[in-house]
């Protein structure tokens, strides 16, 4: 069974996020860090070389493939920012139709700015995504 490669490293997430080149996109990602701290109430860390993750839990699947992975979190890139809801979308419907400009795929939740979305709702989002896996899994 191949091994997951996305693994909580050492890497310092504050110097991560200092070596963001575009002042507005790092200034995002750092009001965002304070965001997930906060509703967490957990240290960020570092998941692979790019994600900034918060919390852990362990997941077991039917097929016997097994592992850990944050609980919430965030990866800047070039052309957006991808945010993770990791129970997914369909439960959160109604705060999404108010949400403002995004894209979605399975866990992720992908913005261009902040200033795109209204930060009450994301902090909603996330803070109901976060409690509904404390519900699911037993999270770290």
């Amino acid at each position: 069974m191949a091994e997951l490669k996305t693994k909580p490293t050492e890497e310092n997430p504050y110097e991560f996020l200092k070596g963001i080149e575009d002042d507005h996109k790092r200034t995002d990602c750092l009001e965002l860090l304070a965001l997930m701290e906060a509703i967490t109430d957990k240290k960020p860390k570092m998941w692979g070389t790019s994600i900034v993750g918060f919390g852990n839990y362990h997941y077991k699947y039917a097929s016997g493939r097994e592992g850990d992975y944050f609980v919430t979190g965030f990866l800047p890139r070039k052309q957006n920012i991808t945010i993770y809801i990791m129970p997914g979308f369909t439960r959160y419907e109604a705060v999404m139709s108010k949400i403002g400009k995004y894209k979605t795929g399975k866990s992720c939740f992908y913005i261009k700015k902040l200033d795109d979305i209204d930060r009450d709702l994301l902090q909603e989002l996330i803070s109901q995504s976060v409690e509904d896996m404390a519900k699911i899994y037993e999270c770290k």
